[in-house]
C-alpha cells in the first residue's frame, strides 16, 4: 500500500503551484531527487506475550532507516533492523541500491552516521551525487579555490584512503557567527550547485528529526502497540502511511493559501481534523481544506506565525561580498 500510495502523493504534490524554497527549486534543475535519511532508535518492546516472556526488560524494539524527499518530505523508503544499537552504516547498501536502482539523478543530503569514504566513492562512481557535513579531522590536498570571501570559501579538495582511492570532492566552508560550518559534496561544479545553495539545503536535512518527532510523538509511533516482530513491522509502515497522507494534506492547504509548506504545521492539520470533524457532523462543513483555510478558523494555527527575518539566498555560483544577487522567497 505505502509502494502504491507514494507516486500519487508525489504527482500531487508537483502539479501545485505554491512557493517552493529557492534551494530547492534551484537543486531540482539538476536533479530529479533530493532525499535525505536518518536512523532512529524504537522505543522498548513490550513482552505480554508468551514468545516475548524471556526478553529482558527494557530491550528496545529495533532501529529504523528512512528516506525523505527534502521538497515534499515525502517518505521514499523505509527499513527495518531488530538490533536497536545498529549504526547508521548498517543501511548504506540499502541506500546505495535505492539511490541506484534506476536512471533518476539523485541528491543524497546526508549527516555523519553516513560518513564513510569508500561508500562515497560508490555513489560517485554511479552517478549520485551527495551533500554532507565535513569532520574537523579531514585529511586533504586544495586542489583549486573556485571563489573566496570574508564569509564563504569554495574549494576542490582532494580526499581518500588507500581502500577507497584519492578522488575530489568540494569543501564549502561558510562562516556564521564564530563558528564555521564546513560542507563536503561530490557536486564539483558551482554552477550546478552555488555554495549558499548547498549550505541552504543541508540545513534542510533536519525535515527528517522533524519527521520522526512527528511519527513518534503525534502519530503515535513512540508507544508500540505489540511486541511482535511482525506487529512492529506493520505499525511502523502504517504509521509511516499516515504521516505520507497528512504531508498531503498540509500540502493542500500551502496551496490554498499560497504559502511554501514550511509554512503550515503538521501538526495543527492533523490537531484541526477533530475540529473539522465535530463542523462536518454538525453539516456546517464538507471540505477539509476549505475548513483548515477559512479566515474565521486562523485561530487554529495551521499557518506557522512568522518569528525570524525572511531569509535571503545568495545563488550566484561564486559569491563575493557587497555583490550578490539574491532571492527572496515570496512570504517565506
Amino acid at each position: 500500500m505505502f509502494k502504491d500510495l507514494l507516486p500519487l502523493l508525489k504527482t500531487r504534490w508537483s502539479e501545485r503551484s505554491r512557493p517552493v524554497a529557492p534551494s530547492i527549486a534551484y537543486g531540482l534543475k539538476s536533479f530529479e531527487h533530493i532525499w535525505t535519511a536518518d536512523g532512529s532508535v524504537l522505543e522498548a518492546l513490550f513482552r505480554k506475550l508468551d514468545s516475548l516472556k524471556d526478553v529482558p526488560v527494557g530491550q528496545l524494539a529495533g532501529k529504523i532507516c528512512t528516506v525523505i524527499e527534502l521538497g515534499s518530505q515525502l517518505p521514499i523508503e523505509i527499513w527495518f533492523n531488530e538490533d536497536a544499537k545498529a549504526h547508521d552504516c548498517q543501511f548504506l547498501d540499502d541506500l546505495f541500491n535505492l539511490a541506484t536502482q534506476n536512471i533518476s539523478k539523485v541528491l543524497l543530503v546526508l549527516d555523519r552516521g553516513f560518513y564513510d569514504f569508500e561508500w562515497w566513492k560508490r555513489l560517485m562512481d554511479h552517478s549520485v551525487a551527495f551533500i554532507i557535513l565535513g569532520k574537523s579531522n579531514l585529511s586533504y590536498t586544495v586542489v583549486k579555490t573556485l571563489s573566496q570571501s570574508v564569509k564563504h570559501t569554495d574549494e576542490i579538495i582532494e580526499v581518500g584512503t588507500v581502500a577507497s582511492g584519492q578522488f575530489q570532492l568540494r569543501l564549502i566552508s561558510i562562516r556564521k557567527g564564530k563558528g564555521t560550518y564546513r560542507y563536503l559534496t561530490s557536486v564539483v561544479d558551482p554552477h550546478t550547485l552555488p555554495p549558499y545553495v548547498v549550505a541552504d539545503l543541508y540545513a534542510r536535512r533536519w525535515r527528517i528529526e522533524d519527521a520522526f518527532h512527528l511519527v513518534k510523538r503525534l502519530l503515535g509511533l513512540g508507544y508500540l502497540w505489540t511486541g511482535s516482530i511482525n506487529g512492529i513491522k506493520l505499525q511502523i509502515w502504517a504509521t509511516w502511511i499516515m504521516y505520507a497522507v497528512l504531508f498531503d494534506l498540509s500540502d493542500a492547504v500551502a496551496d490554498a493559501v499560497q504559502l511554501p509548506l514550511d509554512r503550515i504545521s503538521p501538526e495543527m492539520v492533523w490537531r484541526g481534523l477533530y475540529h473539522f470533524n465535530t463542523a462536518y457532523n454538525k453539516g456546517t462543513a464538507t471540505d477539509p481544506i476549505a475548513y483548515l483555510t477559512a479566515p474565521e478558523n486562523r485561530d487554529l494555527s495551521v499557518i506557522k506565525p512568522l518569528r525570524k527575518p525572511q531569509k535571503i539566498i545568495d545563488l550566484s555560483p561564486f559569491p563575493k561580498d557587497g555583490n550578490k544577487p539574491l532571492t527572496k522567497l515570496k512570504n517565506a
